[in-house]
């Protein structure tokens, strides 16, 4: 297993979602902060790997792999754990159907990998752009330091949403011909 600068960060953000999550069940009125620090640490932790990687020139086949899978588990278990934490629809709706285009899509992205046009579904500039509103407005309503940053975050959630349903497409559009190809 290779082991650089960028696949310790990917490794860090890994060791920090137990973190996370104990955190963000202490019963202690500093706990939605401190697991909102950890949130944000492991999402800074998931730009810099990405730009280690590059400006290092230490991109391996391991980090690519790694990264994402990283990166899935601390967005999906903030989303489950914030559906249980503010038990309404109004977010609920939004984290069932991020996570749902995750899943579509590294389903598409597997089954373009097999017919060796993986390259099709690569990552997009709305992908990143969706990926930054989530992350925050993921800490804001982990962190829930007044109603303004709960609102806040609730819109920036449903932006994340809105760039998540646009990413998707784009990707399924990039491969319609092969998904309906005989």
């Amino acid at each position: 297993m290779p082991f650089n600068i960028p696949i310790a960060l990917t490794w860090f953000r890994l060791f920090l979602l137990p973190v996370f999550v104990l955190v963000f069940y202490f019963p202690y009125t500093w706990a939605p902060f401190v697991a909102a620090f950890v949130f944000w640490l492991a999402a800074i932790t998931d730009a810099l790997d990405g730009y280690a990687a590059r400006k290092l020139e230490q991109s391996t086949r391991f980090g690519a792999f790694l990264d994402p899978v990283a990166d899935k588990l601390m967005v999906t278990t903030a989303l489950v754990l914030l559906v249980e934490d503010y038990n309404t629809i109004w977010l609920t709706l939004p984290a069932m159907f991020m996570i749902g285009r995750e899943l579509v899509i590294s389903a598409l992205r597997e089954w373009m990998a097999e017919i060796g046009k993986r390259g099709a579904v690569a990552v997009s500039w709305i992908g990143k752009y969706k990926t930054a509103a989530q992350m925050v407005a993921i800490i804001g309503l982990i962190w829930k330091q007044g109603d303004w940053m709960i609102y806040a975050a609730y819109a920036l959630l449903y932006v994340a949403a809105f760039l998540t349903f646009w990413s998707m497409i784009s990707y399924i559009k990039a491969a319609w011909k092969d998904l309906i190809a005989g």
